[in-house]
């Protein structure tokens, strides 16, 4: 193939929005550069089974709760709406069909070469120059060959963790599986409460399902602020969603019908319950198996993650880690993709800072939303620091009303001394597009007063942060 007569100035192995994010910006930077994929795609977990199909599934069960409740909006004569799923899946795909060209336009416009196969590593770098094999993946895309690079990038990516003895299938499924599914199930029982289990227990409830959640820690997404949590249990309750927390499943078993779980509850007490789908989401797992990591003994492992420095470099020089596999980052695609931006820069001799792990915002598309930076109020505490924490409800803020969504609240962390932003956490209305307000005024570091007299437009969602800002001091203007 044409690629083993180059020598690339850098090689990126996998084409999700880690890999092809640093591959743009390599090209954009004048780097000679090779973005390998094993799928005959790219866009990788993101795009195909995860962040986008996921969101197109949450608008289409947002606008059929509006079309539910249109009487209530002065719009009569609708009668009861009803899914047509088929509908809703050729959407979903043809936004991600959309989206796939979009990146293969972004490669050629970039000049990056697409080289599609299985990418395996050879061991360290001769001359300073790396050579990756290229193989045919599994699912036949490629052939044999190698790419040769003074500068490797792994970007691989992840895949979604199974409980021990459990295959997916029809009845017992990843995220992957439920988004293929030929029609909506009557009842769910989810295992799981973060982004992925939530998210999904939101849009089948929204189309109709009996959905329970399992989760094993005391409170569902526990990576939230509490008080989050504790919004969204009581909101997911109002909606019918059946939430256990402190819950040990003990087996998931096939039935003639759909699936059955056990688990013990946080009294001690055994449950079993059937439905008809069981979907499994307790996290992804690294994909670092199987990519010759073992030939290149200066990289260190955590948990099968990948160590790296702040500038994403491994123990191996000219080799990097970006996205789901570096260990201590979370895995998402916002996080890979940034970390991508900060390695081809800095290969490049351009400007680039850090991926500082505080400013990273973290997004739940649930009913309500989610969206959130920096450190919880806990954490602050158990960190010894001196804090003032504000809240406000959009129960008291007028676009929330206009737009009748009234749920959650904005919450502000802030030194207390000097007044510094150091959290923000938002369960409600347009929260995960709300919360980058926060994230630019902590990356600037802004003060509460600087911020309680930014001006915020007046019909806005965004009035609630200027709220949540004054709520610090006792000064919140609408409640």
């Amino acid at each position: 193939m044409a690629a083993e007569q180059t020598v690339y100035d850098v090689a990126i192995v996998g084409g999700g929005p880690a890999g092809y994010t640093a591959a743009i910006r390599a090209g954009q930077n004048g780097l000679k550069v090779a973005l390998l994929e094993r799928e005959d795609k790219l866009g990788g977990t993101c795009l195909h089974w995860g962040c986008i199909p996921t969101k197109a599934m949450l608008f289409n069960a947002e606008i059929y709760e509006f079309v539910e409740n249109a009487a209530e909006y002065g719009i009569e004569g609708i009668g009861k709406p009803t899914l047509n799923w088929g509908k809703v899946l050729e959407r979903k795909n043809g936004i991600i069909t959309k989206h796939v060209k979009g990146l293969d336009f972004l490669m050629r416009k970039n000049k990056v070469t697409v080289v599609r196969g299985q990418a395996k590593l050879t061991g360290p770098a001769r001359d300073g120059i790396h050579t990756i094999a290229i193989d045919k993946a599994s699912n036949g895309v490629g052939e044999k060959g190698e790419v040769k690079a003074r500068n490797v990038v792994i970007a691989t990516g992840s895949d979604a963790r199974m409980l021990p003895g459990i295959e997916p299938g029809d009845h017992i499924l990843t995220n992957n599986e439920i988004l293929i599914m030929p029609a909506v199930p009557k009842s769910m029982i989810i295992i799981g409460s973060g982004a992925v289990g939530v998210e999904f227990g939101s849009i089948f409830r929204s189309f109709g399902a009996e959905i329970t959640i399992v989760e094993y820690l005391p409170r569902i997404v526990p990576a939230e602020d509490e008080e989050v949590s504790k919004e969204l249990q009581r909101t997911f309750r109002k909606r019918g969603i059946d939430v256990h927390t402190g819950a040990r499943v003990e087996k998931v078993e096939k039935t003639a019908t759909g699936a059955r779980v056990t688990w013990i509850d946080a009294q001690g007490k055994q449950v079993v319950k059937e439905a008809e789908k069981v979907l499994v989401a307790v996290g992804r797992a690294p994909r670092t198996d199987g990519i010759g990591l073992e030939t290149l003994p200066g990289i260190k492992l955590e948990k099968g993650f990948i160590q790296t420095d702040e500038w994403m470099a491994t123990g191996i020089e000219g080799v990097y880690a970006i996205g789901d596999i570096v260990a201590g980052l979370p895995q998402l695609a916002h996080v890979g993709a940034m970390c991508g931006i900060v390695v081809a820069s800095k290969l490049a001799g351009k400007y680039a800072r850090p991926v500082k792990r505080n400013l990273i915002p973290g997004c739940t598309y649930t009913e309500p939303q989610i969206g959130s930076v920096g450190l919880s109020e806990a954490q602050a505490r158990e960190k010894g620091l001196d804090i003032k924490v504000g809240k406000f409800p959009f129960s008291a803020n007028s676009k929330a009303s206009i737009i009748n969504s009234h749920e959650g609240f904005v919450k502000v962390v802030t030194d207390a001394k000097y007044g510094e932003v150091i959290g923000v956490h938002i369960i409600g209305p347009s929260a995960t597009e709300l919360i980058a307000e926060a994230v630019v005024a902590m990356t600037l570091e802004a003060t509460l007063e600087e911020l309680m007299f930014t001006i915020h437009a007046h019909p806005t969602l965004a009035e609630a942060m200027l709220d949540g800002f004054g709520a610090v001091e006792g000064l919140a203007i609408n409640v």
